[in-house]
């Protein structure tokens, strides 16, 4: 008989929104896999629960190397749940290597349902949620940043990112670039939290705001691309979007390319808009 991995949502804030059955899981469990026991001992603390099996770290510096260990308590009947410090556990965060590992050892795989941040960022943010996508954490490098927008300029399914305080506005200000600036988005900070805040409007003035200094958790949730109403994009915004993709080190020549197969123009007319831009 193999084990079962149980995958548990954390709370993302409040921690009376903690699962009823995770109060049970976690004094069950054989195994307790946690991101970071610290955090763990606060919430058995806070549930008044105490975990009579391992309790064992599970993070992105050992999740590689631990992974073929708890697999093998998995397969040897062992009941493994797996915690991260909030929301659910592969969500941008650890567990999806243990999850497929699991599977491929033929291991039954479940889930405690939890608070999650995009979900609750999504619904708070007054934008369309019938389709979206979530991107995780952007790249920390300002070109290779600006490149995974790039890759996100025409998707009209709405966008959720996770941000870091310290780069929320330099973010801001690329998405404004890449996107429009006119594009509608909310920034959601510490969310189920106290000084839990919501702030709705286009990136550009999102950028400004954040300019002047944001702390706490951030989920940024941006509207998706518009549908086309038929009209060619002028010369100016030919230019800008041949301007941005060089910026995150395209070569024109390419750049150009893209943007006159992504706008339905001849490439001869975006090279135009280019020259007069540079000229003007």
């Amino acid at each position: 008989m193999t084990g079962t991995l149980v995958l548990a949502g954390t709370p993302i804030g409040d921690v009376a929104d903690a699962p009823p059955r995770l109060a049970r899981e976690l004094e069950e469990a054989d195994v307790v896999a946690a991101e970071d026991t610290r955090r763990l001992r606060r919430l058995t603390q806070a549930l008044d629960v105490r975990p009579r099996g391992r309790v064992v770290s599970y993070f992105e510096g050992n999740e590689a190397a631990r992974t073929a260990e708890l697999a093998d308590a998995l397969e040897s009947g062992s009941r493994v749940l797996l915690v991260t410090d909030a929301g659910m556990p592969s969500v941008s965060d650890p567990g999806y290597r243990l999850v497929a590992e699991a599977v491929r050892r033929g291991v039954g795989v479940t889930a405690v349902p939890g608070p999650s941040a995009v979900l609750t960022a999504l619904a708070l943010s007054g934008l369309p949620v019938d389709r979206f996508c979530f991107e995780g954490f952007l790249p920390r490098k300002a070109g290779e940043r600006r490149s995974r927008l790039r890759e996100a300029e025409g998707e009209r399914r709405t966008l959720v990112y996770f941000e870091s305080p310290r780069r929320l506005a330099e973010s801001l200000r690329t998405m404004a670039e890449v996107f429009g600036g006119e594009r509608r988005a909310a920034v959601c900070r510490e969310l189920t939290k106290t000084y839990e805040e919501v702030r709705r409007g286009p990136l550009e003035k999102l950028a400004e705001w954040a300019a002047e200094g944001v702390r706490g958790e951030i989920t940024v949730v941006v509207s998706g691309a518009a549908e086309s109403d038929g009209e060619e994009p002028d010369a100016a915004e030919l230019a800008r979007r041949v301007a941005v993709r060089e910026e995150a080190g395209e070569h024109r020549k390419e750049a150009i390319a893209a943007v006159a197969q992504r706008s339905g123009v001849p490439k001869r007319e975006v090279f135009d808009a280019v020259v007069a831009a540079k000229r003007g």
